[in-house]
């Protein structure tokens, strides 16, 4: 299987100059097929009977080199691969709102999700080196995997550079047949159907106050002024380091499932319906419910667990796990559930998990 792998560039100013100039390609490249692309859509829905075939990532790279490449002599600076790139992920995104997967695709904007790829002669020198094409050698603070790599890319965060990319891997046999059943939640992360109960992060939460006035104090600066430019960043930093502490906090339950169990049982949420919820918005948002399914579902390919998703509508939390009787109505404030059966007592979330572990051997 695919792996990718992403660590942090040492750079001097030089390179720091160069890889924002491929960003600027790469925007550019985007912006410009996106608004052409735009175009045709509209003039097709303008009239149906004189439709314009719509252009694949080979005809805008055609259109970009003829068109664009040749007045604008800064596109030579940077490697070719760039736009090219920019221009295939630009016919994937409309290939997936054709699909009704996403949304319409947006323009970039400078200083928001820099990035670009290259493609061509990258490879890994040594332990901590890197070549790109144009750009030359990269460092890096850590040890590089040994690999074969065929493209690269690199994106900014706040004001530090990273680079990924994806080698293959192989899967491993799983050692453990245990069942264990997995209640996402807004109190505790996650409720185990072993009784363990993991708590969030909540990085949002604890650093919120912080974000609020450094972003208080900034409402009133020029912007693009140095000061402006300095609090950006520091605004920044404070949003990678909420994002970093929820992303480990996840990186180590989900590699805790996986490593310890054969099937992880899971429940098929409707987040975007949750959010909907405007008092809990925040809170499920500060939990990360995708990032933890999507880490659960390539882990548990990587160490060769199974990984069961049982579908939204398993009245997890109103089937009582001892007698299997379903209540009827259950309020959200109810955080004990009591079954009128058999009288059986127990933690609403540990509940629900248990029911999920169950699920296996009941289907």
């Amino acid at each position: 299987m695919l792996l990718g792998f992403k660590t942090e560039l040492k750079l001097n100013n030089k390179q720091r100059t160069a890889l924002m100039k491929h960003c600027g390609v790469s925007r550019h490249a985007w912006n410009w097929g996106l608004a052409l692309t735009k175009q045709i859509l509209d003039h097709n829905k303008a009239n149906p009977t004189d439709k314009i075939k719509f252009p694949t990532a080979i005809d805008l790279h055609k259109w970009l080199v003829a068109l664009v490449k040749s007045e604008n002599a800064w596109y030579y600076e940077c490697s070719k691969s760039t736009p090219q790139q920019a221009l295939i992920a630009l016919r994937s995104a409309w290939k997936r709102c054709f699909n009704k997967t996403a949304g319409v695709p947006k323009f970039k904007k400078k200083g928001k999700r820099d990035s670009f790829t290259l493609e061509g002669t990258v490879k890994i020198l040594g332990n901590k080196k890197i070549q790109v094409p144009v750009i030359g050698i990269l460092k890096t603070y850590e040890r590089l995997p040994q690999v074969l790599i065929k493209s690269a890319t690199i994106s900014r965060t706040a004001d530090r550079w990273f680079v990924s990319f994806r080698f293959d891997v192989e899967t491993h046999l799983a050692s453990e047949t245990s069942v264990v059943g997995v209640d996402l939640g807004v109190l505790s992360l996650a409720t185990l159907s072993t009784g363990e109960v993991i708590l969030g992060a909540k990085s949002y939460k604890k650093y919120s106050a912080k974000l609020s006035r450094m972003q208080w104090l900034n409402r009133n600066k020029v912007i693009g002024s140095a000061n402006w430019k300095k609090a950006q960043i520091q605004i920044a930093r404070l949003h990678r380091k909420i994002a970093n502490i929820r992303l480990c906090t996840l990186h180590n339950l989900t590699t805790l499932l996986v490593k310890n169990h054969g099937t992880v049982v899971i429940e098929d949420l409707n987040v975007s319906g949750m959010l909907a919820n405007h008092k809990l918005a925040k809170s499920i948002q500060d939990m990360g419910f995708y990032e933890f399914r999507r880490q659960l579902t390539y882990k548990s390919e990587l160490y060769g667990s199974k990984l069961i998703i049982v579908n939204r509508w398993f009245p997890s939390s109103k089937t009582c796990s001892n007698c299997g009787t379903k209540k009827e109505t259950l309020f959200l404030k109810e955080r004990t559930f009591h079954c009128d059966s058999c009288g059986f007592e127990v933690d609403r979330d540990l509940n629900a998990a248990i029911n999920l572990s169950q699920y296996v051997s009941g289907s």
